[in-house]
């Protein structure tokens, strides 16, 4: 088994954990990424097996082309106020306060408003989302409206940051589903998410942060020695 095969591995374990915690008739926050794409399948495998009956509330437009390949029901906030419980992916946890970074894959406008209104948000990671310090392996992505970038962009800088427009495959500037850039921030070690995210939040032309603050509840780590949960407090 390659590395590339065994943290795939470690993911489908964290995945399929975290859908366990799934009944029928509930309302599910459907995560976007690598990680959380392994979770809309172990959903889809559920239902088509077990019967299970869920409405899903997708996070990105990638998400809901899958969900909708499964046969999984969709719902919007045009008539859903409360998500029940959200399983999502991270590009970094910060355990004991489950501070996360997450929007590496481009979506974090969407999984934040889904956060937001879930009683109970499960992330899902492989051991290596744990390195630390916090942040000193991953940027903070944040998301920026598009008219007048560079001026956010020197903002960022001015709070410490080493920004970096964030560029598709294609060579032009990535756009998020919401119709945004990106730019990568990287700061180092944070030892204050929450202060960072206020400062972040705070400048004019910032749509939002890829800081989770106070948002998740659980984290599943698939390790080689096994699974761990931790809980928020």
């Amino acid at each position: 088994m390659t590395s590339q095969d065994a943290v795939h591995e470690l993911k489908r374990r964290s995945a399929e954990k975290a859908v366990e915690m799934v009944t029928s008739g509930m309302i599910v926050g459907l995560g976007t990424g690598s990680t959380a794409k392994l979770a809309v399948d172990a959903i889809g495998r559920r239902q088509r097996e077990e019967g299970l009956k869920i409405v899903g509330i997708p996070t990105s437009e990638v998400t809901a082309t899958q969900a909708k390949s499964l046969g999984i029901p969709l719902a919007d906030f045009s008539t859903i106020e409360r998500v029940d419980l959200t399983i999502d992916g991270a590009d970094a946890v910060r355990l004991g306060t489950l501070d996360l970074i997450k929007g590496l894959g481009g979506a974090l406008l969407r999984e934040k408003i889904v956060a937001s209104v879930s009683a109970r948000m499960v992330v899902i990671v492989d051991g290596t989302k744990l390195a630390t310090p916090f942040g000193g392996k991953v940027p903070v992505p944040v998301e920026v409206v598009r008219f007048g970038w560079q001026s956010t962009h020197r903002k960022l800088a001015g709070l410490g940051a080493t920004p970096v427009l964030r560029l598709g495959v294609d060579g032009q500037p990535f756009v998020t589903d919401g119709g945004n850039y990106i730019v990568d921030c990287h700061f180092g070690a944070i030892v204050e998410p929450a202060a960072l995210e206020n400062a972040l939040s705070g400048l004019v032309g910032v749509v939002e942060t890829g800081l989770f603050v106070d948002l998740a509840t659980d984290v599943i780590v698939a390790r080689d020695g096994g699974i761990d949960v931790f809980t928020r407090d």
